[in-house]
């Protein structure tokens, strides 16, 4: 595994004259990250870092870890309305889409693609009110298609027979407008826009992972707009213990959530048994970066890494008035020095 110093391991020294103590109140130091990409396999501990993160006040995260009032994106929801269509289409007897049952990957892998262009749309979109959609459901139609469209596969939606696609518009309704529902509202002046989502590959396969899988493809797939700004922090668990981890986080009735859900076992084999993202930074022609191809260009994405394969997180899934005084300063600690190497 790489080494990844200065970012990866978050040893390289703080940048000098940072300090803001003249600051106004309400301003943030030019260190703020604007976008931070959040990536690993499921269970690692993402989503709980997330919560730490939004526990903090805006000056704490800022002078800590460089960050600004958080604005979340995440694709986990897309993933559960798709398997809600699925699920539906099932029972109203219409033609697979997507999962052929709820314990299957993708049916296609390239809709893997399809969630990344959900989520850069997400991120063009910031700062503009949601639509309100009167058919919430048929707006999410129109936008998993568009994203299709443009990865060159079929659309889902608009073959399907228009009666079927209404019936199936009412079914999914609420879980359509809770997707919707929860996008950004309002972005603060200052603000950091976390983007989370996990990536990977088949068990036994090895970097670099061949398209639609792994991290090399899906980085691909942003815009240069979001790409410009974007910082990336991963976080490191094997997938042995991705596995054992998502059985123990796993709650009956909790397919929604983000900290509860179960991923599948045979997804966890099938789309999350290795994930390339430390061979790309290892294998990078600059070093603390992860090269993203764009035609004509390429980018180089800094990126830091956070070792959680020893689990510092899970006990943020607990009530915050549990959380352990200890577990909190080492996390704080750690954090520090990894943010250390990617926030300047």
């Amino acid at each position: 595994m790489p080494d990844a110093t200065p970012a990866g391991n978050g040893k390289s020294p703080r940048h000098p004259g940072t300090e803001c103590g003249s600051a106004r109140p309400d301003a943030y130091p030019a260190a703020v990250i604007d976008t931070l990409l959040l990536v690993a396999l499921p269970a690692s501990g993402k989503s709980e870092l997330r919560r730490y993160l939004e526990s903090l006040s805006d000056d704490e995260r800022s002078e800590a870890f460089g960050l600004g009032p958080l604005v979340q994106l995440d694709d986990f929801p897309y993933v559960h309305f798709m398997r809600r269509v699925s699920q539906e289409l099932r029972c109203l007897g219409g033609p697979p889409r997507f999962f052929d049952g709820d314990d299957r990957p993708f049916r296609d892998p390239d809709d893997w693609g399809t969630l990344t262009l959900l989520l850069d749309e997400d991120f063009r979109n910031l700062g503009q009110e949601p639509p309100h959609a009167v058919h919430p459901a048929r707006l999410l139609f129109e936008r998993i298609d568009r994203a299709r469209r443009n990865l060159g596969i079929d659309p889902a939606f608009a073959t399907l027979d228009a009666d079927l696609v209404e019936r199936l518009a009412r079914a999914v309704a609420a879980d359509a407008a809770d997707v919707i529902g929860g996008l950004p509202r309002q972005v603060p002046e200052g603000r950091t826009v976390v983007v989370e989502f996990a990536r990977g590959g088949p068990d036994g396969a090895t970097p670099p992972l061949r398209p639609p899988y792994g991290y090399g493809y899906a980085l691909s797939l942003f815009s240069d707009r979001l790409l410009e700004t974007a910082r990336a922090l991963y976080v490191w668990v094997t997938p042995e213990e991705s596995r054992r981890r998502n059985r123990e986080r796993t709650r009956p009735g909790e397919e929604g959530s983000i900290l509860f859900h179960g991923v599948p076992d045979e997804v966890m084999r099938a789309d999350y048994g290795t994930d390339d993202f430390l061979w790309l930074l290892e294998h990078s022609d600059l070093p603390g970066t992860v090269p993203v191809e764009h035609p004509g260009h390429r980018h180089h994405l800094r990126a830091a890494v956070f070792d959680n394969r020893e689990d510092h997180t899970s006990f943020l899934r607990e009530d915050p008035e549990r959380w352990p005084e200890d577990a909190l300063a080492a996390l704080r600690r750690e954090l520090e020095e990894v943010f250390a190497g990617i926030r300047h």
